[in-house]
Order: C-alpha cells, then structure tokens, then sequence
C-alpha cells in the first residue's frame, strides 16, 4: 500500500521532492500547502514541472492552510518551506505536525538537522515533547549542511584505522542558481561594507554547526569550540547572473570555514568556495569538474580526498545538488515513519539505499 504523504513548499527544494512524490508509486500525495498566493488553487504537478500550467495531473490543488492539508490523513509530511529566514515559523509549523501525529521529513528547519549543543536545550526538548505527543518523528536533512557532510564522511570514515581531521568543502559556481532570497543572505551583488545575515558573528557556526556537531557525535569527539572565518572578493566589473545584475566592487567571491575544534586542533573542518563566475579567485580551491562539486578530505591513515560531482539533465550542477537534497529526504520517509518517537538524524535512522528506484533509460519519469 502506498504510503500518504502531504507536501509543505515549492521552492527550490520543495518542487523535486514534490515531482518525486507525485511520480512515485510508493506514494499517494494527500495534500500541498504552499505559502505564496498566486500559486493557491493549482494542481501540485503543475507546480514541479510535472504538468503544463493549468493542466490537472493529481487531483490535488494548493492550498494555505496546513491544518487543511493535515486534515487529509497524510502519515508523513515533506516540509520543504523556507526556514532560514523565518525559524520561528518553521519551527512552529514542524511541532504542530507532529503533535498532529504526522511524521516529518524535510531540508527545513536546518537546525533540527542535528540540534544538539547548537540549539538551546529548552527549544530541543520543545520539538521532542510535540514529537512524544504525536508518537511522530522527524527527520531533516539536505546536501550541505546534509549528506555531503555526514553521510560520505562518515561512510569514509568507518574504513580509517587513525583520524587526524575530516574536512568538507562545496566549490560551487552560484551564477546559475535562481534562489534571490538565498544570494541576498548571503550578500552577492551586495556592497562590501555591508555584512549580509549569513556573517554575522556566530551566523556561521550555528548554520553549520549541527554538520559539525553530528560528525563530531559520529566520530565519538567533543568538540571544545566552533571557529568560524571567511574571506570576500568584489565583482572586477559588472556582468549578470540568474538573479540579476553584479555590479563593479559587490560581492562574487565568498570563502568561509567553520572549524570545530578539539584540543586546539581544527579536527572537524567546513568550507565553501562560492564563485559568480568561474575565472575569480583562480588561488583558491577549484571544482573536481565543470562549476561545482563537493569533497570531502580525511587526513589520517588511510587518508582519503573524494570528489562528488553533481549532474543533471535538466539543469546545471546547482540543480542537480537541490535535486539530491529532496531525494535525501524523500527517500527517507519510510525509515522515519518507522523511527521512535523523536528528532532523529543520520546516526540513528538505517541506511537509506535507493531501493526501488532504478529505471532503464527512457522509462525515467519526468
């Protein structure tokens, strides 16, 4: 029997994982909720591509009212609404979910990824009490902070005999990715003397400070403190992006390492490598292949330097990243369902494989 699942977003995460749920027989879309006016009343497969505008593919149209779309007796929901600019919300919206009696897989809230020693405790325990109410679970997770920075690691990991450091890095080229509100977070194509909400004090670490925490939990370490630094490089002239225009002197470079340190020693490394345009900062680290990839590097013995490069064919390697952070979650649905009661993550949920998920050339769906 399939398993019924609600959708909460369609942004940029939300619209794969949405096209996935619709397309896959392991599961009957109950429910969206969408928070953008223009978009209410629209069948969900015309929202992810599945289906031209206004053609009817599922029978299930958006609505704004996530306690109409619980109302539909979904066993799971897939919430992929936006949570870095508004935690409040989202966190509010996760609890009453599973208080509902309803699981959650998700690439948001982010924090809940791993929320211990990031959140406060009194906060924790307010996710875990909904989650006992509901005798629910939840479980978010993404591509970084996500499985490129726990799972590959990790998996790595388990095969050293000594482990002096475990870095992970994203070298991506940001000019073809179309999320605004992310890039203004961010700060391109903004002024260098302004500092954008990502680098403010502390920003850093709490954003990835659940990746360090989980990897530190995986590797049994306690991490004394989070360092955080990060370098910028202004636009040499102006040119174009998805988003909009850069102007001469903003923001097209950024680099920032988040370090969880142990002893002293940066034991648990974070960083990113952010372009606009591939031929800046030529002196910093470059993708394994074409604009962007993913590598994760363990210094000890053996020592390891894995390169994962992302591919899509319907778009470039920033798609095809977002398409791996919704496949992660939705993948995920069965084994959280079958999870206690509680904020689960990567250490504790078993192996997610693609089971059931191979199709011969020509018999993918779209």
């Amino acid at each position: 029997m399939a398993i019924r699942v609600a959708h909460v977003g369609t942004g940029n995460v939300g619209r794969p994982a949405l096209a996935e749920l619709i397309t896959n027989p392991q599961f009957d879309l109950t429910g969206l909720c969408v928070s953008s006016p223009e978009k209410v009343g629209k069948d969900a497969g015309a929202l992810c591509g599945v289906a031209l505008d206004d053609e009817v593919v599922t029978g299930v149209t958006a609505v704004s009212d996530l306690d109409a779309v619980l109302a539909t007796g979904p066993e799971c929901v897939v919430y992929c609404a936006m949570g870095d600019t508004r935690l409040p919300d989202a966190m509010a919206d996760v609890m009453r979910i599973l208080a509902a009696g309803v699981n959650v897989v998700g690439s948001s809230p982010g924090l809940l990824q791993y929320p211990w020693g990031v959140m406060p405790d009194k906060y924790i325990n307010r996710v875990e009490d909904a989650a006992r109410q509901g005798n629910s679970s939840i479980f978010i997770s993404g591509v970084d902070p996500g499985f490129a920075n726990d799972l590959i690691p990790l998996a790595l990991a388990g095969t050293c005999r000594r482990i002096e450091q475990v870095r992970c890095m994203e070298i991506h080229d940001y000019a073809g990715y179309d999320g605004a509100e992310v890039m203004r977070y961010m700060g391109f194509g903004r002024p260098l003397d302004e500092i954008p909400m990502l680098l403010q004090p502390g920003v850093l670490s709490i954003a990835w400070g659940t990746a360090i925490r989980q990897l530190a939990a995986g590797l049994g370490i306690e991490v004394d403190e989070i360092a955080e630094s990060y370098q910028r490089e202004p636009a040499p002239e102006d040119f174009d992006i998805a988003v909009g225009h850069v102007a001469k002197g903003t923001l097209a470079v950024l680099q920032f390492e988040i370090r969880g340190m142990v002893g002293g020693h940066p034991a648990i490394v974070i960083e990113h490598i952010t372009r606009l345009r591939p031929d800046l900062r030529p002196d910093l680290p470059q993708p394994a292949s074409g604009d962007g990839s993913y590598r994760v590097e363990i210094t000890g013995e053996p020592s390891y330097a894995v390169d994962i490069v992302p591919g899509s064919r319907k778009g470039d390697h920033n798609h095809a990243a977002i398409a791996g952070a919704a496949g992660r979650v939705v993948n995920a649905i069965p084994a959280v369902i079958a999870a206690p009661p509680g904020i689960r993550t990567t250490l504790d949920l078993p192996f997610i494989t693609g089971k059931g998920l191979y199709a011969p050339t020509g018999l993918v769906a779209s």
